[in-house]
């Protein structure tokens, strides 16, 4: 209870954001209704005016019918006016939201998304916020006029004959517990609902990417499977919202109909003791339906305030997700010369299973830093640290004499430049691809930065060069090529400390001899960390670090660690004879 008491007030508290809209829309209701309410008031009187034929006052009722004109006029006019405020309000209650929502998944922890679908991410972001916009839309007007309509449509029965009204009010609490009753029953199916939908967005994503993999592997009936699957646990989920949410409306228009026969009855039977006129039954008879209106106006847009509340479950869930502690940036700007040391760090992405442990390392301003070793070694995992995409669980990583946490994100990150073996290019042109990092860069800049990366080259024989549309993350350039854009947003923003993440994985062999002497060229004089599993990349560091199971086995140079014989040396030579054999 405690739960939907919260909900509540933390979907009016956007609704009142916006206190012009909102006070416009309480007014258009009030206006509104108290016109439909004098309506029925005016028909019973020109009914009464009617006593028979050759005795209807034509006076009187041309009077009403001009007064009838004018209220039902306002009533439509403040109707439409309710309708665009209640619309504004919710369009922009969902443009707030989105803003929020992706706000917040800029701030999360990079663990989150190791454990979320990004389908279900974006599920939340697209389909859950237009669900709650719909809620909004359908609620918000019924909600304003309901309340109103409901006082006011007591007022005139009550003032018309207490007893029909009583009846009235009796059959409206038994509306409300059925109402409730059928709410608590499909709540958690809609919330089911919501939950499925997110997980079949999830994977139709993950298909959609993964096609070319999907295909390679014949997996194409497997991975429909699954889909249908997932489709067939939403449709059931869905049917079975849909079916009982819907129960709500018939259950209670059953209700109302019986009230409207027992008030015809007790009606005439008034009249004929003369306690009320035939005019009286007429507008009692429709200030019971307004009355009742509201209730069935409710439930008939239940379905919809059921999906909107489990929507927007969802959405304050990710908005209450606790962001990535930082703090203020510094007012001077903070360039780092690449002292970096690690001391006695321990790290586990599963308490369970201990990654690194106890891990030491000092190195000096200007040196290239290889780190060799097998898969799940923890190679990249330091940079992730490095970088505090994660947090250490024990140790601390010194740059330049200062915990790394001593600094903001953003000032960390600043100084150091990355390139991923996974490519990310963005829906623009080549230019804007390569001055993400530097927005206001100059061409000429551009250009030196895609000239020292080997991009130049490919970028001019496109029929529009620079301003070239890349589409579909990347998908009308090659692999290689994307990579190389990925090389040259980094040459362009020039940072003091360079990790470089099998860089080069992508690239052919030919092309990657050129990267390599424009890597070293780009690597003199700065800090950089050079990750790779062909070793035959990693010949020219200052220093090899050699890493298994999160700890340092060996250092030195490629030579030293040659001479060596040891676990550096079996590592070179085995993938060296592997070459070999391929060749």
């Amino acid at each position: 209870m405690k739960m939907k008491k919260t909900l509540s007030q933390r979907c009016i508290g956007y609704l009142t954001c916006y206190p012009g809209y909102f006070a416009a829309s309480l007014s258009s209701a009030l206006i509104s209704v108290i016109a439909s309410l004098l309506g029925p008031f005016y028909i019973g009187r020109s009914v009464d005016v009617m006593l028979g034929p050759g005795m209807v006052n034509f006076d009187s009722v041309l009077v009403i019918l001009k007064l009838l004109s004018v209220i039902y006029i306002l009533n439509s006019l403040f109707s439409w006016i309710l309708t665009y405020c209640t619309n504004e309000i919710s369009y922009r209650t969902a443009n707030n939201l989105r803003h929020q929502v992706f706000d917040k998944i800029n701030k999360l922890p990079i663990s989150f998304y190791d454990h979320n679908s990004h389908g279900d991410i974006v599920s939340r972001f697209i389909n859950d916020v237009d669900t709650i916009s719909d809620g909004m839309v359908q609620g918000m007007a019924n909600l304003l006029t309901g309340i109103v309509t409901i006082f006011g449509a007591i007022g005139f029965m009550l003032y018309i004959s207490f007893q029909m009204t009583v009846v009235v009010i009796i059959s409206a609490i038994g509306t409300y517990f059925m109402a409730r009753f059928i709410t608590r029953k499909t709540q958690s199916l809609f919330k089911a609902q919501a939950r499925y939908l997110g997980l079949l967005n999830g994977y139709a994503e993950e298909s959609i990417a993964g096609q070319n993999v999907i295909k390679a592997f014949t997996c194409e009936d497997r991975s429909f499977d699954k889909f249908r699957s997932l489709n067939q646990e939403l449709y059931k989920k869905g049917v079975r919202a849909q079916f009982f949410g819907s129960l709500t409306n018939p259950s209670t228009r059953l209700v109302n109909n019986i009230t409207y026969a027992i008030i015809g009855v007790s009606g005439s039977v008034l009249t004929i003791l003369g306690q009320i006129t035939v005019g009286d039954i007429a507008s009692f008879l429709i200030y019971s339906s307004l009355f009742a209106k509201p209730f069935n106006d409710i439930t008939a847009v239940f379905t919809q305030l059921q999906s909107a509340a489990a929507s927007a479950k969802r959405i304050f869930y990710l908005l209450d997700l606790p962001a990535e502690a930082d703090r203020p940036e510094s007012s001077s700007p903070v360039n780092f010369k690449g002292h970096i040391i690690f001391e006695h760090v321990s790290f586990a992405y599963d308490q369970k299973r201990p990654l690194i442990q106890d891990f030491n390392l000092e190195v000096t301003p200007g040196k290239k830093i290889a780190i060799a070793g097998h898969t799940g070694a923890g190679k990249t995992t330091l940079v992730n640290l490095l970088m505090r995409f994660y947090e250490l669980n024990e140790g601390r990583i010194l740059i330049d004499g200062r915990d790394i946490t001593s600094f903001s994100r953003s000032e960390l990150r600043r100084n150091f430049g990355m390139v991923l073996q996974d490519t990310w290019l963005f829906a623009g042109t080549i230019r804007e691809n390569i001055a993400y990092g530097m927005p206001d860069a100059t061409d000429e800049q551009i250009i030196a930065a895609a000239t020292a990366s080997d991009a130049h080259s490919f970028i001019r024989r496109l029929p529009q060069g620079y301003e070239t549309i890349i589409t579909d993350a990347g998908g009308n350039l090659s692999q290689g090529q994307k990579q190389l854009l990925t090389i040259a947003r980094v040459m362009l923003v020039d940072p003091p400390i360079l990790i470089l993440d099998e860089a080069t994985s992508n690239i052919d062999t030919r092309t990657e001899l050129r990267i390599q002497k424009a890597f070293l060229k780009m690597m003199n004089g700065r800090t950089s960390f050079v990750i790779a599993h062909r070793l035959s990349t990693i010949r020219e560091a200052d220093e090899i670090i050699v890493m298994d199971q999160g700890h340092v086995v060996e250092c030195g140079t490629h030579e030293e660690l040659l001479n060596k014989d040891g676990y550096y040396s079996k590592l070179y030579n085995s993938q060296f004879s592997q070459e070999n054999l391929s060749i």
